[in-house]
């Protein structure tokens, strides 16, 4: 059991570096834009490794490579970094980590932008609703089981308020926390879409002193809807739920996570669906990672690895000895 509970790990791990390298090559493209950079979809890398991505071709802020993964994936070992040192989760351990990370650094992204422009670890925000938060807080349902809910809430909540303060950012870290917590004690898709809907609804409460769930509701709302199609097709996705804001991004993501049963077919849908790609590609990773392992392309995963030298199986080893 301890076994696979490591492989489940270290493969969330995986499914977020693939995942955010893949996805980046149609981040903020419309579904017309994939198809007109990627007439055949994307299937994969599509080009040389290393390589800039065509469209990022003589980009001013940065000229993003083939196999290179984002501030998404750096977020996340930033927090992973801050527990293994800490042995828990706190917002300054996180916000001295973040402040070394350089990727999407500048006013283009105000909430990294404003954090590294205070330059205090231990700043706290009440404003930003955005998904910089979701995409970075998997560790933390690596180190707490599903069980731990209410730790997994105030952990989210720790991971989350360098950048982003508001009630459906945090709302959304708790659930993607608790969903990849869930994924990794091997639950059912119904009881990890259940327990993210809870610790949502939990999280956003707590944030805001309010009665209501919107965004446990779009998780429920979603996931609903797309469990009943029989297939899911790029189009279709970006036509009904395309992830251009708070109460799609993730709630997305999560229903991809729970449905699909592969974290390779989950994140090329989410690449041919454009939009914030990345995000939706990272967290529907490591969920179907923590759900499937085998399901992870170990031959994308190689690639990341060789452009950013990341060690993952460090991080998970690391990560692993402490869940408890």
């Amino acid at each position: 059991m301890k076994r696979l509970v490591n492989e489940r790990i270290l493969a969330c791990l995986k499914g977020i570096a693939t995942g955010d390298a893949i996805g980046k090559q149609t981040e903020t493209l419309s579904r017309d834009g994939v198809l007109r950079w990627y007439p055949d979809g994307v299937r994969g890398f599509e080009g040389p490794e290393g390589t800039p991505i065509p469209r990022y071709v003589g980009n001013a802020k940065r000229e993003w490579r083939i196999g290179e993964t984002t501030d998404d994936t750096e977020g996340t070992i930033a927090v992973a970094r801050a527990i293994l040192q800490q042995g828990s989760v706190h917002h300054a351990s996180v916000g001295l980590e973040l402040l070394k990370c350089t990727k999407s650094v500048h006013p283009g992204v105000k909430s990294l932008w404003e954090f590294h422009q205070a330059g205090d670890p231990a700043r706290v925000t009440e404003r930003h609703d955005g998904c910089g938060a979701a995409i970075r807080v998997a560790p933390v349902g690596i180190l707490y089981r599903s069980h731990r809910l209410d730790e997994v809430v105030a952990a989210a909540r720790e991971a989350s308020i360098s950048t982003h303060g508001g009630a459906l950012a945090i709302a959304a870290a708790a659930a993607t926390a608790a969903a990849v917590s869930a994924a990794i004690d091997g639950a059912s898709p119904p009881e990890i879409i259940g327990v993210a809907q809870r610790a949502a609804a939990q999280a956003e409460r707590e944030r805001s002193r309010s009665v209501t769930a919107t965004f446990a509701e779009a998780v429920h709302t979603v996931h609903s809807d797309l469990h009943q199609w029989s297939e899911l097709r790029p189009a279709e996705v970006a036509a009904r739920y395309f992830p251009k804001g708070p109460l799609t991004i993730v709630p997305l993501a999560l229903a991809l996570g729970t449905i699909m049963k592969s974290a390779e077919a989950a994140i090329l849908l989410a690449a041919n669906i454009g939009g914030d790609s990345d995000s939706v590609a990272s967290i529907a990773g490591a969920i179907l990672g923590a759900r499937y392992p085998e399901s992870v392309n170990d031959e994308w995963y190689a690639v990341v690895e060789r452009i950013n030298s990341h060690d993952l199986p460090s991080l998970a080893e690391g990560l692993a000895g402490l869940r408890s």
